[in-house]
């Protein structure tokens, strides 16, 4: 398990059937995470405000709602509630 923010965020690697992901829960807060490869996030319980790359306008998505990433970005998230996520890794 890793965690992260004073530890705000934890996350549990594991394999699917064919590609690398984390689960994880969030407590609220604001964060910043940067990505080495794709990543599709899931919300799977709870909300995330998140601005995307290169975007200006912070955007909401709640329980089973999904957002990518592209391969080397930075993005910032927040949360006003305890909230579960499903990070799955390249395309």
């Amino acid at each position: 398990m890793n965690e992260y923010f004073e530890r705000k965020v934890a996350s549990i690697a594991f394999n699917t059937d064919s590609q690398p992901a984390t689960v994880g829960v969030m407590a609220p807060g604001e964060y910043e995470f940067g990505t080495s490869e794709f990543e599709t996030m899931t919300v799977v319980n709870g909300a995330l405000t998140v601005l995307l790359p290169e975007q200006q306008d912070w955007k909401t998505f709640t329980t089973s709602q999904v957002f990518t990433i592209e391969a080397n970005k930075q993005f910032k998230v927040k949360t006003t509630v305890d909230t579960a996520y499903l990070c799955i890794y390249g395309k």
